[in-house]
């Protein structure tokens, strides 16, 4: 097979990189001494390909400025960051990462909540900063038997589902529609599904529809014994909203992997010991991301034998 140009714009997982560098012609954009307009001018012809990722995606710019582009590989479940009206228009082929981060989402998902109850940094902490030896660590909230509220019961929603019923817990959701064969109460707005669940967790694709879903209305439902857990994406919360609620003791809580600005987290949350805050690490284990970069290869390797795509978007 002829080698085609793949375009990256940011460093991602070696492995991937190295794969791609062995298959195709691999344009490093970070690389390049010039600047990134002088490149793509100067190398556009040759991309046939662009990798992208939950932090760099493929605006309307960047897809105008590649005439010869066929494909867009997210290596990610999600594609927010790709403008798919203008691919759709172009007819070029986006794909993503499901199914294979789908476990290590919904259990890191699960272990923001246990953090978050059972004040797991905080009592790590409390024992390293030597309070142990003149103190006991006050009480935390137990999980096990904990009211869900699951906004998104895609994949990775499904996932948390099956892992908070095993600690007991009374699930419900609220999506688009309501599922077939599916149990779970079904409430069809989101302040409903948060003013009946003490845990609401965000697992939803981040749409136009869904940008901000989380808002004043929403926290105040959810309430100051109830905590918010966000794997999902940033934009889904209002974050100043997020971030007073908090201050002000009018929600519990809150354990997020994402935020609206990364890698810049709110100053207020960083003082906060009833916030657990990780850097967008929900599909970030070794099998796993070994797993997307496979997939972002065999799909790209797909489209250019012309066969099938594994999982295409459009």
């Amino acid at each position: 097979m002829e080698k085609k140009g793949v375009l990256m714009t940011s460093p991602m997982l070696p492995y991937l990189e190295h794969e791609l560098n062995s298959r195709f012609t691999l344009f490093k954009i970070w690389e390049n001494p010039c600047s990134t307009q002088q490149f793509l001018k100067q190398n556009s012809n040759s991309i046939h390909a662009f990798v992208s990722n939950a932090a760099n995606g493929a605006n309307a710019d960047l897809i105008e400025s590649l005439p010869n582009l066929e494909i867009i590989a997210s290596y990610s479940v999600g594609f927010d960051k790709i403008d798919l009206g203008l691919c759709k228009k172009k007819e070029i082929k986006v794909t993503n990462t499901p199914d294979v981060l789908t476990d290590d989402v919904a259990d890191l998902a699960i272990g923001l909540i246990l953090s978050t109850l059972r004040r797991v940094c905080v009592a790590d902490a409390f024992v390293r900063n030597g309070c142990w030896k003149d103190s006991d660590l006050p009480l935390s909230t137990k999980f096990t038997g904990k009211s869900v509220g699951i906004l998104g019961l895609g994949r990775i929603g499904s996932a948390i589902a099956k892992r908070a019923g095993a600690f007991g817990c009374q699930v419900s959701y609220c999506s688009r529609s309501k599922k077939p064969d599916v149990q779970y109460k079904y409430y069809e707005k989101v302040v409903d599904l948060a003013a009946n669940c003490e845990i609401l967790v965000i697992s939803c694709s981040l749409t136009e529809e869904t940008r901000h879903i989380i808002n004043r209305d929403v926290i105040d439902a959810l309430g100051p014994k109830s905590i918010l857990i966000n794997i999902g994406r940033g934009a889904h919360v209002v974050e100043a909203e997020l971030v007073s609620a908090l201050l002000e003791g009018r929600l519990g809580g809150a354990g997020l992997d994402v935020f609206e600005n990364e890698p810049n987290v709110p100053e207020e949350l960083l003082k906060l010991d009833n916030v657990v805050m990780l850097s967008h690490v929900g599909s970030d284990t070794v099998e796993t991301c070994k797993a997307m970069a496979d997939l972002v290869i065999r799909n790209l390797e797909a489209h250019f034998q012309k066969e099938p795509l594994l999982t295409p978007v459009i």
